[in-house]
């Protein structure tokens, strides 16, 4: 959940590293091809994960032209023997944003909304805090984390998630979410004050995108639920993405450890929309979702098309991280998601036809770090088998 996990663009520290290593990798790739199954490579970057402290499993999902590979290792439960498998739920956290992202992009396409609308006209009721010297809050503020609202609302969360490894943490976003509901957002959304224009700099807002869901809800007339399962069911394949989980689906739920707590933590509790945090899906969906996000179609490009550009290599589109200038990765798309109970990274990197899923049933301040290097290995090992190939060709 929180912005220091999320922000791909202060990972770059590792990219001289990573462009070494693979350029020397690459170059004795052209003298011998590799040989190894991908799928091996992918089952042995896995077990090396599960290697760090405190990771229990983990479960990586990958297309690369073409070609599906979904790999299972450790156990979920601490001494009790039991992969996650196939039918394994997972919280994907603020993964679920690009979601949202997906849906809006559709929304503009379709003319349903403008990125330059005044969020206010999708709210009942006056909202004359939500803009700063005649500058409002515009629908492109949202999905580029330049809104100027604050992370979470209610505000008093954002105290909690600033000691995220507290053991402590899960129970009390329990204890402010256990009964907050819309209602309870837009009283909230009635106190904010935002302190500078919107658009000029990046804030990360949870708020924001609950917000993006109920403008979906607003123009579509449909909840926010039904828009996900319906664009994603009919687009996309994915047919089992929730929200909320029915008592038979819950069982199939992920056990998740927070932070280095021995215990077993609680599910993440339910957001007002849940736009922001709590899709449910297992590592096949997450395939379909690759495969959708590789296909490039109109909404896709839409989506990942640059709103707010912050340097030469770092824009957001549609809660997407644009990142630019990687000598291996070229330009490629990504986000992190996070809850107390479970971590995961998407990557979307079109220079190799490349799509990566990483998930883990542990949260903690080095869980993003440990997922980062081990989709750096993949990659490392997908451009040594471009090298090999176009050393063969030639």
């Amino acid at each position: 959940m929180r912005a220091t996990l999320m922000a791909v663009r202060n990972r770059r520290w590792l990219g001289s590293l990573v462009v070494s290593v693979a350029l020397l990798a690459a170059g004795c790739a052209r003298e011998k091809a590799a040989t190894k199954d991908l799928g091996a490579e992918i089952d042995d970057v896995a077990a090396t994960l599960i290697q760090q402290p405190l990771l229990h499993s983990t479960s990586i999902g990958v297309v690369y032209r073409g070609k599906e590979f979904i790999r299972h290792r450790g156990d979920m439960e601490t001494g009790k023997p039991g992969l996650p498998t196939d039918a394994t739920l997972y919280e994907i956290g603020s993964l679920s944003k690009t979601l949202a992202g997906t849906l809006m992009a559709n929304a503009v396409l379709e003319h349903k909304v403008s990125l330059d609308d005044d969020v206010r006209q999708y709210l009942q009721g006056d909202y004359p805090n939500l803009q700063y010297e005649g500058e409002p809050i515009r629908v492109r503020h949202l999905l580029s984390h330049t809104s100027g609202l604050p992370n979470m609302l209610p505000e008093r969360a954002n105290t909690v998630l600033a000691d995220f490894t507290d053991h402590r943490t899960p129970g009390e976003l329990h204890a402010i979410y256990g009964h907050y509901g819309k209602s309870d957002f837009f009283k909230d959304l009635h106190a904010v004050e935002i302190g500078q224009a919107p658009g000029k700099d990046y804030a990360y807002s949870s708020a924001g995108t609950e917000l993006t869901a109920h403008i979906l809800e607003t123009v579509y007339k449909r909840d926010y639920a039904s828009l996900l399962r319906g664009y994603l069911g009919d687009s996309a394949a994915m047919t089992g993405l929730r929200l909320t989980l029915g008592d038979d689906e819950a069982l199939r739920l992920a056990v998740g450890y927070h932070s280095d707590n021995p215990v077993p933590t609680t599910p993440m509790p339910q957001l007002p929309w849940g736009a922001s945090g709590n899709v449910k899906a297992t590592v096949p969906e997450m395939v379909k979702y690759l495969r959708f996000q590789l296909a490039n179609g109109p909404v896709v490009e839409e989506s990942h098309r640059p709103l707010v550009k912050f340097d030469s290599e770092f824009s957001i589109g549609y809660f997407w991280n644009i990142v630019a200038g990687d000598q291996l990765k070229g330009m490629y798309y990504a986000h992190h998601g996070g809850v107390p109970r479970s971590q995961c990274y998407i990557y979307i990197v079109p220079k190799y036809d490349l799509g990566i899923f990483v998930i883990t049933n542990q949260s903690g301040d080095q869980t993003a770090r440990a997922m980062q290097t081990a989709i750096d290995t993949l990659v490392e090992k997908i451009a040594e088998r471009e090298a090999a190939a176009g050393a063969e060709a030639y």
